[in-house]
């Protein structure tokens, strides 16, 4: 076949995913008969993962089925989809065989644009990518918008099509719904997600009911609905993406572990999900599958964006724990380099003096290593020191008391950092498994967090008894003394109810607004493990 698909396929590229030199050489012949330009081709999914990183492509044909990788090229998709790394101009076109045929299948209605079963003929390829692109077209008007971030117009378009029933309005619909709960516009993505459920039921909108429950703050239904996809859909991973933010939201890091490992061995190359994994065994003590977890992670991802490089930090307190001075100076050199190319990076620069203490302990050069790290408590009152530069300094003086730090020093580092972080049960149970090597440091943290409820309960006290105007002092008080920001949200939310009968409110209200931009930043993750809704197992909005 020689006939081109459109008119703009000369200028246009493709990429094709496939183990098989035969099928690669067979798909080339193909699309160039098409018209496309340029052909690119790619036999490992980890080269197409960086490949697809570097640059983007009009057309994307992968195999479903790689032997030696451990992944499908479905799980590829998602990963690619939900990280936002694959353009929504980009056509996405999956080969499989008869065997995969069903969960293929499934996947179309989602985040694929089309699929072939082997065999198949030119002719099938010409008109499946014809009818891709016709649809890429088609809804270019809501892409065009998105990639302008024009988010509110994209979600008008999706409605309209939706609502109208117009060509390929379930997938219009997925978007507008993302686009809704990105917006905040929660209540109109759940009826988006509840009509797409009544047309035609399918895992995504269920999972977007789930996440917008999260959202609310309902993590009681969240957890039932999620439960419920689960028995119904127990191979669609995303929902294990979401259950697991939830367990950690609700403090219960064993069984947010499980769900990980469940996702972890579904997926077994999807490196957001190693992450997850690795850290959380990190922190429940598991060394032996924290190190393979977040080994596994650094070799897959150590040229991709999506790697995290606290995955390093956490296989460096590893590497010390195991006395292996040799691969404590390979992770110290990884940690050493990022924070070298980023120099204006704060975290990674943190992270990089943190190894070079671990590699001095392993060295026996103990007063300087203590020394350094003395050096950096400094930070634990600035704004950027965040939970996760929390957990890797409590990490660190855990491993320090090894050393001679006696149990009073250790503890005057401990109290502060606990009780300018102790604001959830989710942040405390992370803490707490952070001094895990240190009994009695748990202790100091759990006393933290029982101050902390104590004190607020007593302010709420304060003004529910007529005493607003010392309820909202008091809170400040303490938010500006540890930077909890508990305290301070809760001295505004005191603030704006009882306005009318506190004295110079106004002022309060300021230095709440002040207290706020520094110590009140929303976390993006805990223990490693994202919690914004755009990574939460739908796809991600680019702003």
């Amino acid at each position: 076949m020689s006939q081109q698909l459109d008119r703009q396929v000369a200028s246009h590229s493709a990429l094709i995913i496939d183990s098989n030199p035969a099928s690669r050489s067979v798909l080339i012949q193909n699309l160039r008969s098409f018209g496309f330009g340029t052909v690119k081709q790619v036999s490992k999914l980890i080269d197409a993962r960086e490949t697809l990183e570097r640059r983007s492509f009009d057309l994307v044909v992968c195999d479903y089925h790689f032997d030696t990788e451990g992944e499908s090229g479905q799980e590829l998709l998602e990963e690619l989809r939900r990280e936002h790394l694959l353009p929504y101009s980009t056509v996405f076109v999956m080969i499989t065989g008869e065997a995969t045929y069903a969960k293929v299948a499934e996947a179309a209605e989602a985040a694929l644009d089309s699929y072939l079963i082997k065999p198949f003929s030119a002719n099938t390829l010409f008109d499946r990518i014809k009818e891709a692109r016709q649809r890429k077209r088609v809804l270019s008007e809501i892409f065009e918008a998105i990639e302008a971030g024009q988010l509110q117009q994209a979600a008008v378009l999706c409605l309209q099509r939706f609502e109208q029933r117009e060509l390929y309005w379930l997938y219009a619909a997925r978007i507008g719904a993302e686009l809704l709960l990105n917006l905040g516009r929660n209540a109109e993505a759940r009826k988006l997600y509840d009509a797409v459920i009544a047309a035609k039921t399918v895992p995504w909108a269920r999972l977007g009911v789930a996440r917008i429950q999260v959202a609310e703050g309902d993590l009681t239904q969240a957890k039932r609905t999620l439960e419920s996809l689960m028995g119904d859909a127990p191979q669609y991973a995303d929902s294990y993406d979401v259950m697991g933010k939830v367990q950690m939201e609700t403090g219960n890091l064993a069984d947010a572990l499980e769900t990980y490992r469940t996702a972890a061995n579904m997926t077994p190359g999807c490196i957001l999900r190693l992450q997850h994994c690795g850290t959380l065994s990190f922190y429940a003590g598991d060394a032996a599958v924290a190190t393979d977890m977040l080994q596994r992670t650094w070799q897959l991802g150590r040229k991709s964006r999506l790697f995290d490089v606290l995955s390093m930090m956490l296989l460096a307190f590893l590497r010390y724990d195991a006395a292996d001075r040799k691969a404590m100076d390979i992770a110290y050199d990884v940690l050493a380099s990022f924070s070298d190319r980023y120099a204006q990076s704060v975290r990674l620069r943190r992270m990089a003096r943190i190894g070079r203490i671990l590699v001095q302990l392993l060295a026996r050069q103990t007063s300087t290593a203590i020394d350094e790290s003395r050096d950096m408590l400094v930070e634990l009152k600035q704004p950027d020191f965040d939970m996760e530069a929390a957990t890797n300094t409590l990490s660190l003086w855990a491993r320090l008391r090894q050393h001679g730090i006696t149990a009073e020093e250790h503890e005057s580092v401990v109290q502060p950092i606990a009780m300018r972080f102790a604001i959830s049960k989710a942040s405390i149970e992370v803490l707490a498994a952070t001094s895990r090597l240190t009994p009695d440091a748990e202790g100091w943290i759990r006393q933290a967090h029982t101050d902390v409820m104590q004190a607020s309960q007593h302010a709420m006290n304060l003004a529910l008894s007529g005493k607003a105007t010392v309820a909202v002092q008091t809170l400040l008080e303490k938010g500006e003394a540890s930077g909890n920001a508990k305290f301070i949200e809760l001295a505004g939310a005191v603030a704006n109810r009882h306005r009318e009968r506190i004295d110079g409110v106004d002022a309060l209200v300021a230095k709440v607004d002040t207290l706020t931009r520094r110590y009140c930043h929303p976390a993006t993750h805990i223990a490693g493990v994202r919690r914004s809704s755009r990574s939460a197992g739908g796809l991600v909005i680019r702003r």
